[in-house]
């Protein structure tokens, strides 16, 4: 299945894609695609549905993130062997685990600011893990079936916050609008292998990265089982897990948006996302 939320930024509905694009209501199933609602009993439900049953959405509203009140937003740092290889950095032994303040979070096609006194805010194509059954130590065997599906995530980085205010990566990864999530939440029975997906991400049209899933030095499934063993993983957390080459830092010398950009970014079944990147404007 394919999963989404639409409508105003805090009163999303949830909704299902069916086959031929069209967006089914399912606010008359369940409340939303948080928490609980994410576990494999109700994700079973709805499945059972017959996708036709449900209201059409008419017109074209706004699409917001696949989940909603994410209470664990945990990111894995240089997880692309060749990611990796282009920042100059070892690879690394176990996973590097930082998070984002789940307050980022924000629609695939919604504005991402750039911070006030930012002068190295970067982008980052993702593959996102959302959890469904949970738990603390899951045996990576049963890792899949604590997954209640995956999106794409566009990490945005500021990095001068990141590596050169004390260290603490946090302070550039959790600024307000960046963590784009969606379009979809798409469950695990449509991909055929998670560690074999194509990514891309474009600034004004122009591929700067080009990547796979497969180039990853942690899969999805031993992320979890490891995350898990630190903290206890809700239904509902997303982990995002890590980006292939083409940053802005990895260039020579180094690129960096400073607002005014278009970023397109997708990844092989999971969809597209598109922002426009704009100033900082006090709320």
């Amino acid at each position: 299945m394919k999963l989404l939320r639409y409508g105003a930024f805090g009163q999303e509905k949830p909704a299902l894609l069916d086959a031929k694009g069209g967006l089914r209501d399912l606010s008359g199933v369940i409340s939303d695609f948080a928490g609980k609602t994410l576990g494999s009993a109700s994700l079973a439900k709805i499945k059972a549905l017959d996708p036709e049953s449900l209201p059409l959405v008419q017109g074209s509203p706004r699409i917001g993130a696949c989940v909603g009140d994410v209470h664990n937003f945990i990111a894995v740092g240089l997880n692309f062997a060749d990611h990796a290889a282009e920042t100059g950095a070892a690879i690394p032994k176990e996973p590097i685990l930082f998070n984002k303040a789940p307050n980022c979070i924000v629609g695939p096609y919604d504005d991402v600011m750039i911070p006030k006194a930012s002068v190295k805010t970067d982008w980052e194509v993702e593959l996102a893990i959302v959890i469904g059954d949970g738990g603390s130590y899951i045996d990576e065997k049963d890792a899949m079936a604590a997954i209640a599906g995956f999106c794409v995530c566009n990490d945005v980085s500021e990095r001068e916050f990141q590596a050169e205010r004390g260290g603490q990566w946090a302070k550039g990864k959790g600024c307000p609008t960046f963590g784009p999530l969606g379009p979809w939440l798409v469950t695990p029975d449509e991909i055929t292998d998670v560690q074999n997906l194509g990514m891309w991400l474009e600034v004004d049209g122009e591929r700067v990265q080009n990547g796979s899933t497969k180039t990853m030095i942690f899969g999805a499934a031993y992320l979890v089982h490891y995350i898990s063993q630190f903290m206890r993983l809700d239904a509902g957390d997303v982990i995002t897990t890590g980006t292939p080459p083409g940053v802005g830092l990895g260039f020579k010398p180094p690129r960096f948006l400073k607002g005014g950009e278009v970023v397109t970014l997708g990844i092989d079944g999971l969809g597209t996302q598109k922002q426009n990147f704009v100033p900082f404007k006090a709320s």
